[in-house]
């Protein structure tokens, strides 16, 4: 089983946040230091976390954000990733890239490091930013919706948001879109960037300042649509090693509140049974891994991609994602 080092770091991020009393913190931070170096054990068959650099970099900034110094040799193992571009694929990347920009720059910024060191991390955060800026969108957004509150919070935590125009566009962007942030991690992502915050002010948090503000909120059930769709599913496989492009293409009809994960579920049921699935639970939801047997692998450098017809990415994961009736989803294993 892999190590949890994203699930605990966002925990210890989320109880930091809470102002508890410090005796429950004490352990949950030692299992973290045992998960950073159970997760780096992969490094010895495949050059990276059992996990990924995501959660590796969650782990490094939530040991900082609680004030604990973490081993030299675990930072230099984000830095060399970074210098070598090994962090991630399209959008993926501006997440991993953040949350390691944020680690680089708390323990810049808490004196966790030697003067050598902190000038590196000081100049390798400052690189992300401006990699962040170059990666924006003419829509604004930078790598998807979900990763742009990460390349925001980058922005605050650097001290760029005031001079770099990439902000205040990709704020824009982010208050246009606010709708598709509907689950508990993406919303915790994105809360702290609308009150000009980032994870790393949570180190810096008087607890015995906050009031006691919280109010029970009475919250409507959404209401459900009535009728159904059919959407065209369509599985593509581009590349050489594929006996052939198309692989699976079918109409598959759902209620009209499906959301794409709804969809693949449903064709699963569908007679012929020829069309299988998996997915991974993440911080952000389930995420796609396999389909019809086809696996995509980090350490092949591949993933399955999500675009409807004929070719824009989807902003949003297989379980935000409601297609409209009679539109095109196609899932395409690509190379990064």
């Amino acid at each position: 089983e892999r190590p949890h080092t994203g699930r605990l770091a966002l925990y210890l991020l989320g109880l930091r946040a809470t102002c508890p009393p410090p005796s429950p913190q004490r352990s949950l931070v030692t299992w973290l230091k045992y998960y950073l170096e159970e997760d780096w054990t992969g490094s010895r068959w495949h050059g990276h976390p059992l996990t990924s650099y995501y959660q590796y970099g969650l782990g490094v900034l939530a040991l900082c954000v609680h004030h604990k110094r973490v081993r030299e040799e675990v930072i230099r193992r984000l830095l060399v990733a970074q210098h070598h571009g090994r962090l991630g694929h399209s959008g993926s990347t501006v997440d991993t890239e953040a949350v390691v920009a944020l680690a680089f720059t708390c323990l810049e910024q808490r004196r966790l490091v030697g003067t050598g060191l902190a000038a590196e991390l000081k100049e390798a955060a400052q690189e992300v930013s401006r990699s962040m800026a170059e990666a924006q969108g003419p829509d604004g957004i930078i790598g998807n919706i979900y990763s742009t509150p990460w390349a925001l919070q980058v922005f605050l935590a650097t001290g760029t948001c005031q001079t770099e125009p990439a902000f205040s566009q990709a704020m824009a962007a982010l208050l246009e879109n606010l709708e598709a942030f509907g689950i508990a991690a993406t919303m915790a992502q994105v809360l702290p960037v609308l009150h000009g915050r980032s994870y790393l002010d949570i180190a810096s948090m008087h607890c015995w300042e906050e009031p006691d503000t919280l109010t029970p909120m009475d919250i409507e059930p959404l209401t459900e649509v009535p009728g159904n769709k059919t959407v065209q599913l369509v599985v593509e496989c581009p590349l050489p090693w594929c006996y052939e492009l198309r692989l699976y293409d079918r109409p598959v009809p759902v209620p009209a509140a499906a959301s794409l994960l709804d969809v693949l579920r449903a064709a699963v049921a569908l007679e012929p049974h020829d069309f299988k699935f998996h997915t991974q639970d993440t911080p952000q939801g389930p995420f796609l891994t396999q389909v019809l047997g086809l696996e995509a692998r980090q350490e092949k450098r591949n993933y399955w991609q999500l675009l409807t017809a004929p070719n824009t990415p989807l902003q949003m994961g297989i379980a935000d994602y409601r297609p409209q009736d009679g539109e095109t989803l196609i899932l395409r294993l690509s190379e990064w």
